[in-house]
C-alpha cells in the first residue's frame, strides 16, 4: 500500500513542489520548505491505542474529500495529521508557516485521491 501511495502521490501540494526525501525511501515525501512530510506505514496514534495512556476514543476526526484525519497540533505549532480507519496509517505533518495559528490543514485536500486510490479502508 505505502509503495503504491508513494507512486499516486502529486507533484505539488499546498502549491509546493515535491522534493526527494533523505534517505530516499518509497514510504516517505515532502514538499517545499519548510516541508510538509508524508510517512506511511507509521503506528497506530496514542489516542487511537486502547492501551495508551493518552487513549481518547472520542477524539475527532476531520473528513476530506473522503478520507478521515486525526490532526494533532504539536509543541511547535506544526499539525501532524494520521489517516484513520484505512489498512495503513498515513501521517503528513504540515509546518506552522503553512497551518498559521488556526492549525489550516487544507493541504490535505491535495493528497486524499492518493490515499484513496491506494489505501483501502479498513483495519
Amino acid at each position: 500500500m505505502c509503495r503504491a501511495l508513494h507512486n499516486a502521490l502529486p507533484k505539488t501540494v499546498n502549491g509546493l513542489a515535491r522534493h526527494p526525501t533523505s534517505p530516499a525511501s518509497d514510504f516517505t515525501a515532502a514538499w517545499g520548505d519548510p516541508a510538509i512530510v508524508l510517512r506511511c506505514g507509521v503506528p497506530t496514534p496514542d489516542v487511537l491505542n486502547s492501551g495508551s495512556e493518552h487513549y481518547n476514543p472520542t477524539t475527532e476526526a476531520a473528513s476530506i474529500n473522503g478520507v478521515d484525519w486525526l490532526p494533532e497540533k504539536q509543541s511547535d505549532g506544526s499539525v501532524r495529521n494520521t489517516t484513520t480507519l484505512r489498512k495503513a496509517f498515513v501521517e503528513v505533518t504540515i509546518p506552522a508557516k503553512y497551518t498559521g495559528p488556526y492549525g489550516d490543514i487544507s493541504a490535505l485536500t491535495d493528497l486524499a485521491d492518493a490515499v484513496k486510490k491506494s489505501d483501502p479502508p479498513g483495519l
